[in-house]
């Protein structure tokens, strides 16, 4: 009987160290890719490269970011990308990293896969516009984490959702956003906020 006690304790014990363990690991988990509403800051999020690698964005920490949401059909994809690639020259040895997220939300206009073929595409545009990312949601509850935190922190002018392709948003040394811009916003105009925060 005291045999089958110790066992049932033992038992026990491993069935609250493991519940425990469980309740930690998914903590870690919800922490690790932000809890949006309490974030800080853009560094508590993790997101994935277009090669589907993990990449904490600590790595921008101490540049100026600018966060935008990018597609291949658009009617503005040749004006963002030649801008984008413009700034990214203009002011990358000072700082800048433009993170870009390919987001096929808005009329289906980012067909282009992850990956060789997001590469592929941006080469053949000659679009060196930053940093590539996994493609994404910018909108409803499949959104990225990192864009539940943009709107929330910046607002649009008729509600925090996305609009369309190429809103941008400007994130400063410390990975707080502190600007937005509309997607018909010309990347170019944006340059004089970016200098004031380099």
């Amino acid at each position: 009987m005291a045999g089958r006690s110790i066992a049932h304790f033992f038992l026990g014990s491993v069935a609250i160290a493991l519940g425990s363990y469980i309740y930690f690991t998914m903590q870690i988990d919800m922490s690790a890719n932000g809890d949006y509403k309490n974030a800080a800051s853009i560094y508590e999020f993790t997101v994935k490269d277009t090669h589907g690698n993990d990449i904490s964005l600590e790595k921008y920490k101490g540049k100026v970011v600018l966060v935008v949401n990018i597609a291949s059909k658009c009617g503005l994809t040749k004006n963002n990308y030649q801008k984008l690639t413009d700034l990214k020259e203009k002011y990358g040895e000072r700082g800048l990293v433009i993170l870009n997220f390919p987001c096929n939300q808005f009329g289906s206009q980012m067909p282009e896969a992850d990956g060789e073929a997001m590469v592929c595409h941006l080469r053949d545009s000659k679009a060196d516009i930053g940093e590539v990312f996994a493609k994404v949601d910018v909108n409803g509850d499949d959104a990225a984490p990192l864009y539940k935190y943009l709107k929330a922190k910046q607002t649009g002018t008729l509600g925090s959702g996305i609009k369309w392709n190429f809103t941008k948003f400007l994130v400063n040394k410390e990975g707080i956003p502190i600007n937005r811009y509309a997607p018909t916003t010309d990347p170019m105009d944006i340059a004089k906020d970016i200098e004031k925060l380099l």
